[in-house]
């Protein structure tokens, strides 16, 4: 039922001729493959020793989503990388000739306007994950581009990480494991600080799939549960989570211990968490970030992780990817960051690749992908990214 409605989303966000970009008639590249080779390329990260420790650990470099034998034996090129950045790159030495190019959130090729411009054959642009924000949407709806992702693929993966953040802070955990591997035993330095989630309120910005699936795992915690978005759950829904729709985001914020960022990043929501905003939320919240690092202000984060206004930030998104090593928020108070993980499981990496391979092989045939998975399709953007 849930991936019906997702499907009837999808197709109301493309019938609308409000998310057309530019004019597609002429300018629009052909989905569909024409007859023979097409070059694809990958963009991924390198596992180097870990890649033959998992069989399955397929979203590698080394291991390419496990589609090469299945590419070449149609007769495809197919070259993964994980050079990406700077003119002399690896990538860059492929963008005039590929077709297809397929990236990952969690090592991004950021394909920019003047990538697509030079690509003149790229007709498809995929990703092996959710989340395409490192690509210029509305630059690749003007070209006529497809962009598509695959949907759904690690939302169990990331509400179960951002469960995790959760408790991580409101019981002030990393503080513990430090004095352990430290040869320190110090209770007071972590009591003075660790909280029950049971009765604490909880909002996620955001109520997607990713969003829906941890106000569920949330239920049995007993936790006063609240949620915003641009759609009302269904009845049903909401019965189910137990959580209580907030039209207004910054009345929603001023209630909440914990806040968890569940929206997409789009022009809308760059930055949307300046001072101005902070400054509304109750001193101390915590606050778990697995969606986009940009949506949060780099330096007002640091300022209010110093100050006590956020009592604790945990997430695994930074801007930019990968973090440089004087990113700030490596070095601010109170913080449980990790690298970009929590949608690259083992059994995420399984449910994205077979996704990819079965976008590639409807694209060969000349068939529609799911609507769900579309991001930008005939010049028109999802409604998400609107």
């Amino acid at each position: 039922m849930a991936m019906k409605r997702a499907a009837t989303s999808a197709i109301r966000a493309f019938s609308s001729p409000s998310s057309s970009v530019g004019s597609v008639g002429s300018s629009t590249r052909l989905l569909h493959a024409s007859a023979g080779s097409k070059k694809i390329v990958g963009v991924f990260y390198k596992a180097n020793e870990y890649a033959s420790k998992n069989p399955n650990f397929v979203g590698c470099l080394e291991r390419a989503l496990g589609i090469r034998d299945w590419l070449e034996s149609q007769g495809h090129q197919y070259i993964v990388t994980d050079d990406k950045e700077g003119p002399d790159c690896e990538l860059e030495k492929h963008i005039p000739d590929l077709h297809v190019l397929i990236t990952t959130p969690f090592h991004p090729a950021y394909v920019t306007a003047e990538r697509i411009k030079r690509a003149k054959n790229l007709q498809l642009l995929l990703t092996a994950g959710i989340g395409s924000d490192h690509i210029d949407l509305n630059a690749a709806a003007a070209a006529g581009l497809t962009v598509a992702e695959v949907t759904g693929s690690n939302v169990v993966s990331v509400a179960e990480d951002e469960l995790m953040r959760i408790l991580i802070l409101v019981r002030n955990f990393l503080p513990g494991y430090h004095q352990v591997i430290n040869g320190e035993w110090n209770v007071a330095g972590i009591a003075y600080r660790a909280y029950d989630l049971e009765g604490k309120t909880v909002g996620t910005v955001g109520a997607g799939r990713i969003g829906r699936l941890l106000l569920q795992r949330l239920k049995p915690f007993n936790c006063n549960l609240l949620y915003h978005d641009r759609l009302k759950m269904e009845p049903e829904l909401e019965n189910q989570t137990g959580a209580k729709f907030e039209e207004n985001l910054d009345s929603m914020l001023s209630k909440c211990d914990v806040v968890v960022i569940n929206t997409p990043l789009t022009e809308k929501t760059r930055g949307m968490f300046d001072k101005e905003r902070i400054a509304k939320m109750k001193k101390g919240v915590l606050v778990v970030n697995n969606a986009r690092g940009a949506i949060m202000d780099t330096q007002t984060v640091v300022d209010a992780c110093s100050s006590g206004q956020i009592g604790g930030y945990s997430g695994d998104v930074w801007n930019p990817q990968p973090a440089p090593k004087d990113h700030p928020w490596r070095y601010m108070p109170n913080h449980a960051m990790t690298p970009h993980i929590s949608g690259t499981t083992i059994d995420g990496q399984l449910r994205y690749a077979a996704g990819v391979k079965d976008m590639l092989d409807r694209y060969f045939k000349g068939e529609d992908f799911p609507p769900q998975n579309y991001i930008v399709k005939e010049g028109k953007l999802a409604s998400q990214y609107l």
